[in-house]
């Protein structure tokens, strides 16, 4: 019976990890881990704003460039952009291509079109936007402290969506991608 409990477990655990993208190693040392909260996220992460921007909701999603659960995710939540204001924070976690394209998108001048560009491209295959062989500093050290944010809140894996449910008020998070009926389940906004 244990054995049987130990299977069921380990296919949900690997059904759940099929949704995300989880860094294969840490350099980051380790430091006091934290309980995620909208508050600290919206404290520390420094993301680009894209929806509605007069919007209360405010929905933080930490992602990494080069994870395509994470380019699903942005799919979903395009027709929900008329509802909710999403802040997207990269993080530096799957590859050398993921801070470099992380601090372009931060960059960028119109950044809901540039991430349209470049989860368009992930989707497809072709690895996502080109970003400079050389970035600002102040961009560069944004992706540190937004990677170190994800290390220090205790997560393991991309995307992360933490926000206020609309209709309850309570703080609600999810790591993985989903679809957009959950995902406007999740923010509290009613599915297109």
């Amino acid at each position: 019976m244990n054995r049987r409990r130990l299977t069921v477990a380990g296919l949900v655990g690997l059904s759940l990890g099929l949704a995300a993208c989880s860094p294969k190693e840490s350099a980051a040392p380790a430091a006091p881990k934290r309980s995620p909260s909208v508050e600290i996220v919206a404290a520390e992460g420094r993301g680009l704003t894209v929806g509605a921007m007069m919007s209360t909701q405010a929905v933080y999603v930490l992602f990494d460039t080069q994870c395509p659960h994470c380019a699903r995710l942005w799919e979903a939540s395009v027709p929900l952009q008329k509802k909710a204001k999403f802040i997207w924070i990269p993080v530096g976690l799957l590859n050398a291509a993921s801070s470099a394209q992380g601090a372009a998108l931060l960059a960028a001048a119109d950044p809901a079109q540039a991430m349209a560009e470049h989860e368009k491209s992930m989707l497809a295959g072709q690895g996502g936007i080109s970003a400079p062989s050389s970035l600002p500093a102040e961009l560069q050290e944004a992706l540190k402290s937004n990677t170190r944010l994800f290390n220090n809140l205790g997560l393991e894996s991309v995307p992360f969506t933490i926000t206020r449910n609309a209709r309850s008020g309570m703080t609600v998070s999810r790591s993985g991608s989903m679809d957009t009926a959950t995902l406007a389940e999740l923010i509290g906004v009613d599915a297109p």
